[in-house]
Formats: structure tokens, sequence, C-alpha cells
């Protein structure tokens, strides 16, 4: 097999992956392992041994109460990733391969290439982020990878779309499956593995002419792989940079396939004010319209607004949000410079306690459910950013607020997994 990582300059190459057989891949397949509460979780593994759930989220294995970071929680994933294996229901491919995974939902479908991607190119800023991680979340991935030596749950990026590239996958995705499965939320994921040598070789020299790739969903993932590399070359006398350690999974979509939903806003309380003092501070800042319905953004620089059981549309006067600012155009700092600051008295989106983030595959009702139900006092329905925003902020260098994006559909857990061993 050609040398992949030195013909692709060392920015992506094939491994050996840990997938499931086509007999168990629906029982595998599990949502990402944070995008659900410890109950939900241990309630969607049901009577499943072979849900993925059981390795990401071990601790659904443990007594109720369990805390989550204990030391018996990362020993409980690896015991549950041997057996998998030892039942066959995970199986080690015998030798690297690129993979090309396919995740389609209702007309939506995006199609892309899973590699062990170089943690020196994301080191170098080759392989671009737009988003801070939290310690402790950070941490726990580190753990978790460390416990069972694999990368689990592939990072999502991005690359810039590139025609050749769409047909050699179209060309790829003719050929049989190694599995094609529909798990939770109707989504449907389908892998196919590539072998073929001169294909492998396309498809490194693609990705190496490629100036940069974004990551779009799992910045902890990715930091935490570029921990576990930073301890295992320390302790590792013969370290030499090409060791498994030195990459982590990741599977990139072509940026004119993915889809980028709204990420919305509820806050807890009106900052002191009624709801009419708190319209009148709107209605200085921004035009009010009511409306009887919903108020779905069309456009950037348009916010909707549900408080006191109504809906509101707020725009602008005049341009729309001229800043040329990559991070000043962005709707959620828009949010936060016109009305979470200055009104509510929220300066800091992500410790303040009486802001929370609803994610736009919930709709815009479930932000009208938690005000009616008084869970919070007011809800923001915001325009999605779109993919050039994303492009524009990383390219920058510079970083997004938390929350400012909500790619759908997610990726499933567990399909291939990348060893360390």
């Amino acid at each position: 097999m050609p040398d992949t990582a030195t013909a692709a300059g060392g920015l992506i190459r094939p491994f050996a992956g840990i997938r499931p057989t086509a007999q168990h891949a629906a029982d595998v397949a599990a949502p990402p392992y944070d995008v659900m509460s410890v109950d939900e979780a241990r309630a969607m593994a049901g009577d499943n041994p072979w849900s993925f759930l059981h390795i990401s989220r071990p601790e659904i294995d443990l007594p109720a109460g369990t805390d989550v970071y204990a030391p018996e929680v990362y020993q409980r994933a690896d015991l549950n990733m041997r057996a998998m294996l030892d039942a066959g229901v995970l199986v080690r491919e015998p030798s690297p391969a690129f993979y090309v995974y396919r995740a389609e939902s209702g007309d939506h479908r995006q199609t892309g290439l899973v590699f062990a991607a170089s943690l020196e190119a994301y080191r170098a800023n080759r392989i671009r982020r737009h988003e801070l991680t939290r310690p402790d979340k950070e941490t726990d991935r580190t753990r978790q990878i460390d416990a069972i030596g694999a990368q689990t749950g592939p990072v999502m990026v991005v690359h810039r779309a590139d025609a050749d590239l769409a047909a050699l996958f179209d060309e790829i995705a003719g050929a049989e499956p190694e599995f094609s499965v529909t798990a939770e939320g109707g989504v449907r994921h389908t892998l196919w593995a590539v072998r073929d040598d001169d294909a492998m070789a396309r498809l490194g020299a693609t990705f190496d002419a490629m100036e940069a790739l974004y990551i779009a969903d799992g910045h902890h993932r990715s930091a935490a792989a570029s921990r576990v590399a930073d301890e295992r070359g320390r302790a590792n006398p013969d370290h030499r940079g090409d060791e498994p350690y030195n990459f982590f999974l990741a599977v990139s979509f072509p940026d004119d396939e993915v889809r980028i939903l709204d990420y919305n806003r509820v806050v807890r309380d009106l900052g002191g004010h009624s709801a009419e003092e708190f319209l009148a501070e709107i209605g200085a800042r921004f035009t009010v319209e009511a409306v009887d319905a919903p108020a779905r953004p069309d456009r950037r620089g348009v916010l909707g607004m549900y408080v006191a059981n109504n809906w509101y549309r707020l725009s602008l006067p005049g341009d729309a949000n001229p800043a040329t600012d990559p991070l000043a155009r962005l709707d959620v700092n828009l949010l936060s410079t016109q009305i979470l600051d200055p009104v509510l008295g929220i300066r800091d989106v992500t410790t303040d306690p009486r802001i929370d983030f609803v994610g736009g595959i919930r709709g815009l009702e479930a932000l009208a459910d938690r005000v009616d139900s008084n869970a919070v006092a007011a809800a923001f329905a915001l325009y999605p950013t779109d993919i050039r925003d994303l492009f524009a902020v990383a390219d920058a260098g510079l970083i997004m607020p938390p929350k400012s994006t909500w790619f759908e559909p997610k990726l499933a857990d567990g399909l291939i997994s990348y060893s360390l061993e």
C-alpha cells in the first residue's frame, strides 16, 4: 500500500477501524454522547446490551447517582468495549482504509470521508477551530480515550467543496456498503470502506492540496485527542511522531452539503423589568412587530422573540447588521450586544446561569412552551450561522460565542472508531 501519510503531507491517513458488523450495526449505533442526560441515555440503551452508549456513557451500567467522572466509569467503558469485541459485535479491520460516510435525513444528504487527521496539522492551525472548550468536558474525553485505547465518535470537520472529490465519493458509494442503518431521529447512516490503493492515494492527495479543514462539531474530542498525544509522547522514549496517538478520528463533509440550524436562547428572568418595561427597552433598539405565528428570522440581523405569550419580530433600523468584523456580524453577538448585556445584564453567556440554549432541531414551538410553562421568561430565535461565517472566524483565528452553530444531522457514535493500540 502507498505511504498515504507521506503522500498526503501528514494531513490525513487511512486507519484500521473498529466497527460493528452489518448484523449488529443497528444495535450499536447511538447518538453522540453529549446530547443527552444520564437518565435519557439509560432509557435509550434500555435492554440493548450492544448499544454504544454502554461505552460512550458507561455510567448507565453503574448505580444511579454514580459520579460520571469517577474512575470506575472509565474502567466500565473499557470492559464494555472489550466485551463487544470479544462477542464479535465490534470487529477490527485487518488493514488501513479510508471510509466514505453518508448521513441522510428526510431530503437532506451529506457524504464525507472518515480518516485519521494529523494532530500536528491541528496544532499548526491547518485544521482550524472556532470554539473554546470546557476543561471538565475535555478531561472527561481524555480519560475515556485513555481507558479504552481508542477514539470513538468522529470529529466532524468541513472542507471546501471539490467537484472531483464529490465524484469520487459517488463512485465509491456505488458499491455495496459495509452497512446502512437508520438510527435515532430517523437518520440513515451508511459506511463504505475504501481499500483500493489508487483510490486511497487520490483521496490523500486531494485533501493534502486543501489549504485548511474546519472543525464543525467535536472541539472537545479533538482537544482531548491532543492531550492524550502529548501525554503518550512524553511517556514514549522512542516517540517518532507517526504513532497512532498522533492522529485523531475525523470525518470531513463538503461545505455545500452540511446543514446548520439555528441555535436559540432562553432567559430565566427579565432582569428586574416588567414585560411592558422590557418591551419598551427592546423598542428603543429595534423595530418591533407583533406577529401571530412563531417569528422565525428570515435573514441576518432579524431576531424572533417570545415573551408574555406573544411572538415579536425584531429588526435593526437601516442595514440589517453592517459590521465587517466576522464576529460582530454574527447574530448571536447582535443579541448579546443589544439585549442580553445592556438590557438583561447577562455579560458572559458561558457562565451566567440565567441563560440556556435550545437547538433548532427542537423547533420554535419548544421556545414558546418553555416560556408558557414559566420555566423561563423570554426566548429568542436566531437566524442560523452561515458556514462562510464559521470559515471567516476560524481563518481570522477568532473564537465564536458558545452554541453558535447546530449541525444537523448528528453523526452516530460507534459506527467507526480509531484504535490507538
